[in-house]
């Protein structure tokens, strides 16, 4: 199991490929954010309910998380050169969820229109 606190403190990167984002880590979800760069206009689409299946897929590999985002075709058209960002509110797989110190929020960023995307860990993902 990867720690996504060592993989983003290592500066680890991760890729997508069309509606997929591949995570160099593992993690409890707890909800996602995804949507354009905050503006006045702009509001991110929150994600909690993770059983539809027409929605999201999930898939967890020895070192990596993959997330299949349903609903778009290609995140990095849509999100890349800094026009938008994905944020997962997550804890340490095993670590206990309703301790509000196991809980940070991950903004993964697409900096342009190539396959790598990058983390980081925020303290508010509505002051961006």
């Amino acid at each position: 199991m990867k720690s996504y606190l060592d993989a983003i403190r290592n500066g680890e990167k991760g890729f997508v490929v069309k509606n997929a984002v591949f995570l160099p880590f593992h993690c409890e979800i707890i909800s996602i954010w995804i949507g354009k760069e905050m503006s006045l206009l702009a509001t991110p689409e929150l994600i909690v309910d993770f059983s539809e299946s027409d929605v999201l897929a999930f898939r967890e590999g020895d070192s990596y998380t993959n997330i299949v985002f349903r609903k778009w075709s290609d995140l990095s058209k849509e999100l890349g050169h800094h026009k938008g960002h994905i944020i997962l509110r997550a804890a340490e797989k095993g670590a206990d969820i309703f301790k509000v110190e196991n809980i940070h929020y991950i903004r993964i960023g697409f900096q342009d229109h190539q396959k790598e995307i990058f983390f980081e860990i925020i303290d508010n993902p509505y002051d961006l």
